[in-house]
């Protein structure tokens, strides 16, 4: 049996508007396993992008149960975690989210800090990781003298640097023209191939194609979970 790195069963949320409940998810269950490459869709307000806070355990379920990586992280304390989100997941947003005043290498190493690891043993796997993104010349630019794809490219070595179990994309390619998207698309189709579990949120199709199996969510349910023909020969 696969080995499950997200386990979800019947997670509901619901946000308190003045005296009224508003429910965002309905009772989602899914697995996710390992190494499998998921993307999650779905309309404006279908839940999308709460499932992916769950999931990121950037907040926490109003019901239901959610495992990662074997820790029941739906009843979790705030300070346990972020100790599990820093080791076991490596996030990647639309906007990049990086430091300014920070280099791209000091940039990739700030996960590190917070693991505790020693400041040249950070500087050898940050440098590792540029380079395995393809920014090894351009280690000591700060983001302001990166274009768009190549600061994507930093938050993606960054996401990669702690050796997470889960790779966590939200509209990755949402800042992005068509060629760098297709470009940064290819880093996601090799970080796959190198054995990371890679869940992506997105509303663009093209992008999804890109996933070896496709989650649609609709009023806060799941509609459809199928696999993608273009990898049906694959197993996961």
């Amino acid at each position: 049996m696969a080995q499950s790195v997200i386990h979800l069963e019947d997670i509901r949320k619901s946000y308190k508007i003045g005296n009224n409940e508003l429910p965002v998810l309905k009772g989602v269950s899914l697995d996710i396993f390992k190494n499998e490459y998921v993307a999650l869709m779905g309309p404006s307000g279908s839940g999308k992008s709460t499932l992916m806070n769950i999931l990121g355990c950037l907040d926490t379920p109003t019901g239901g149960k959610y495992v990662l990586s074997g820790h029941d992280v739906s009843t979790m304390p705030d300070d346990a975690l972020a100790l599990v989100r820093n080791k076991e997941i490596g996030f990647v947003f639309q906007q990049f989210n990086l430091m300014p005043r920070l280099t791209a290498l000091e940039n990739v190493a700030v996960p590190l800090i917070y693991a505790g690891v020693n400041k040249k043993e950070r500087e050898e796997k940050a440098m590792q990781m540029i380079e395995k993104v393809g920014l090894g010349s351009r280690y000591k630019h700060k983001p302001n003298e990166l274009s768009g794809g190549q600061c994507q490219r930093v938050a993606i070595a960054r996401a990669l640097v702690n050796d997470p179990s889960l790779i966590l994309a939200d509209e990755p390619t949402g800042n992005l023209d068509t060629k760098t998207s297709v470009e940064i698309m290819e880093i996601f189709d090799k970080i796959h191939a190198g054995g990371n579990t890679v869940v992506l949120v997105t509303h663009e199709e093209d992008i999804a194609e890109h996933a070896h199996r496709i989650v649609r969510l609709r009023d806060g349910l799941i509609e459809t979970d199928r696999r993608n023909p273009k990898y049906l020969t694959a197993t996961h």
